[in-house]
């Protein structure tokens, strides 16, 4: 059947003006928008990083030698600073004690990377630069030292005792002016009982006098042998005896109520953000440094590194890192020596 134009005119008319026509076209916008969401969606469902955590939980029990008793837990992929690699963290638990990975995962999830991946237009050490917090610690040298180095110490380590003679014998001496050397707290509480206690003292005694706090460091482990869990409070109370700068009235009332705990905690907060788990752990200009270092070879990072600034106004030097280690919380594995 034809119609004329008049006749079409009409019809439209007539169709447009009926409420079935105004249903029809919010349903019609209703489906279009409905279609556009599925799509967004999909899109987003696309882009998520296909990660079977049971295979992985797997393959990484089998690659570290995880033994059975150890938990693990992996978290949900994260975006990471990587095109097309996205970050998954691993979380290992035994009797108390905790480790933690980073591992990236490709989008597909079938490829695993483990390591730190580099972007070369910034300073390779700048992730834990950026979690580094030098405010309100003890430290020894000039604020605008060109390299500043951070120690996580445990006053009952002994090769923290060791590190630090080492630090406080060379540093001042040999590098007045170009290095800062800051202490922070991360006693080990599985393996040493009074070390935290120790910690929250030195932060009553840093809250006194800062540079009563250097004298307590070095008398702590000049005398780490002699100091047991009981005899703490006492062996520190004869030495606060000996300093005309430090209330010891005061100082104990501290280390009863455990006033500076919330500090030391914090400080080991930082560590575990930063993946410390041995001591002594050095941060040179972000520059990571695990275990006891002879003073040769941490001259020589120090000079390797203000050369570096010279040479390029960088403040990164690439010189590798040291296996020794003392004091460490590690889940245990068959691969550990």
């Amino acid at each position: 059947m034809c119609l004329e134009w008049k006749d079409l005119v009409s019809l439209s008319l007539t169709i447009t003006s009926s409420p079935r026509y105004n249903q029809f076209m919010r349903f019609a916008v209703y489906a279009s928008l409905c279609l556009s969401l599925l799509t967004v969606v999909s899109a987003q469902e696309k882009s998520k990083t296909v990660l079977d955590k049971t295979r992985m939980e797997s393959y990484v029990r089998h690659l570290l030698a995880v033994i059975p008793e150890v938990q693990v837990k992996i978290d949900d992929p994260k975006p990471s600073s990587t095109p097309d690699l996205e970050e998954v963290d691993v979380h290992f638990t035994y009797q108390g004690r905790s480790q933690d990975e980073i591992f990236y995962v490709s989008k597909d999830g079938g490829h695993l990377i483990r390591g730190v991946v580099y972007n070369l237009s910034q300073n390779p050490f700048q992730e834990d630069l950026d979690k580094l917090k030098t405010s309100g610690a003890p430290s020894y040298g000039p604020a605008n030292a060109p390299v500043t180095l951070v120690e996580f110490g445990d006053f009952e380590c002994p090769n923290c005792k060791e590190e630090a003679k080492t630090l406080r014998d060379n540093v001042p001496s040999q590098f007045p002016t170009q290095v800062r050397v800051i202490f922070k707290d991360f006693p080990l509480e599985q393996i040493h009982p009074w070390a935290k206690a120790a910690a929250i003292v030195g932060r009553c005694i840093y809250n006194q006098s800062p540079a009563a706090f250097w004298k307590f460091h070095d008398w702590i482990y000049d005398h780490q042998v002699e100091i047991t869990q009981d005899n703490l409070k006492t062996q520190v109370m004869d030495f606060a005896k000996t300093g005309p700068d430090l209330d010891g009235l005061k100082l104990g009332g501290c280390m009863d109520n455990k006033a500076t705990e919330p500090e030391v905690d914090a400080s080991i907060a930082e560590g575990r953000a930063l993946h410390v788990d041995a001591t002594p752990t050095l941060f040179l200009n972000g520059r990571r440094l695990v275990g006891n270092y002879p003073w040769q070879n941490i001259e020589q990072i120090i000079s390797g590194e203000l050369n570096y600034q010279k040479t390029s106004g960088n403040k990164a030097s690439a010189v590798g890192k040291s296996d020794e280690k003392c004091c460490e919380v590690k889940i245990p594995s068959p691969l550990d020596k």
